[in-house]
């Protein structure tokens, strides 16, 4: 990707399982803002459930049935054969599925004109079992027909250890594409990105998309769009061969990406990737410092004198209207997302906002749980 400025890009569209109908009745306040780009982002609420339903995972299988030679669907299961399966950390494995050109789908004829747009999944079928699981494709299906799976396997994951005994030549049942984070409308300013561990895959796929691809300038947004990512250890970070060539652009084009790392461990030895990591974990001061929010728990000067402890104004709350114009987009594990946004409600539907994020003041039309 060539370091040139490029002409203004137009938006593009992204939207949301979200009621957003609601409008805060307190008087806006201002706040800075890094990015005057504009992109559209817009109402799914219909299709809550079906997004709840969607991550209420494992599913048990439900009969669909198992079809060769015809596009992916959602309504059946499509074989595809394992190419390559390598250790890239810890529990760790990235896994290639081959899509045989018969199977791809064709965006001029499918069922869902939109299924192959960021951010979309598949289901795997584990047919020992009989249970299926979605997983995001890092950078969806790449020319040659190949899907890229990042899975780290955990004690009481079935469909994880399941793959990860997979081995090249071995067949494995998807069916999808399945959107995640639908795209539509609704003009946004600024996306914000936290992830925790495999969580990582569906912003992957978004900035691969977004940003990587070589496609014409007038198909690209001026969206900012900002990641913050943790993981357990340096080890267990993303693949250099996906991180990398992020980190290339965000330094060539800081207005429209921003990438910071963080772990739960640091690395005892100096880091052997060209980038920086910070020792801990994502929290509300994290997110304040990394989007330029302002700081409302600062001492007042007659407190840092006296060495009264009470943060200044902490009788009010900060409350930040971005005017519908920022998205924030949390995936990861359970405990990871409840920390940073509240947990998920009944049935892993959305649930009400809390954590870090409505520690500092935001509203539940800019937050989703992914």
């Amino acid at each position: 990707m060539s370091a040139h400025a490029r002409p203004t890009r137009t938006s593009f569209w992204l939207a949301y399982s979200r009621r957003l109908h609601q409008k805060p009745a307190a008087a806006p306040v201002s706040t800075p803002r890094r990015s005057s780009a504009v992109v559209t982002i817009g109402f799914f609420g219909g299709i809550a459930g079906l997004t709840a339903a969607y991550l209420f995972w494992p599913t048990t299988y439900r009969g669909a049935p198992t079809v060769t030679a015809r596009p992916l669907s959602l309504r059946h299961f499509t074989p595809l054969t394992v190419t390559a399966s390598e250790d890239v950390g810890p529990h760790l494995k990235l896994i290639t599925l081959h899509v045989p050109p018969e199977s791809r789908p064709d965006p001029t004829t499918s069922e869902d004109p939109l299924a192959m747009q960021p951010i979309w999944s598949l289901f795997v079928k584990d047919d020992d079992l009989q249970v299926e699981r979605p997983y995001t494709p890092l950078e969806g299906i790449d020319a040659e027909g190949n899907v890229k799976l990042w899975v780290k396997r955990y004690p009481r994951g079935e469909v994880a250890r399941w793959l990860h005994a997979k081995r090249p030549g071995d067949t494995v049942e998807v069916r999808g594409p399945q959107r995640t984070l639908p795209m539509h409308e609704r003009e946004l300013e600024e996306v914000v990105m936290i992830s925790g561990g495999t969580g990582y895959a569906p912003f992957h796929q978004l900035l691969h998309d977004r940003l990587l691809l070589d496609r014409p300038d007038d198909n690209r947004s001026n969206c900012r769009l900002t990641l913050l990512h943790g993981s357990k250890n340096v080890a267990e970070l993303p693949p250099p061969e996906y991180l990398g060539p992020l980190f290339d652009y965000a330094q060539k084009h800081p207005d429209e990406l921003a990438i910071h790392l963080f772990v739960d461990e640091p690395p005892a030895g100096g880091l052997d990737r060209p980038y920086n990591v910070t020792p801990g974990r994502i929290d509300a001061q994290a997110i304040r410092d990394r989007l330029g929010l302002p700081d409302n728990n600062k001492r007042s000067w007659w407190a840092r004198i006296w060495g009264n402890g009470t943060p200044a104004h902490s009788h009010t709350r900060q409350v930040f209207t971005h005017d519908g114009k920022i998205l924030i987009a949390v995936c990861g594990p359970e405990p990871m997302v409840a920390a940073i946004a509240g947990p998920y409600g009944r049935n892993y539907s959305q649930g009400s906002i809390g954590g870090a994020l409505a520690e500092l003041g935001f509203k539940a039309s800019e937050v989703y749980k992914l």
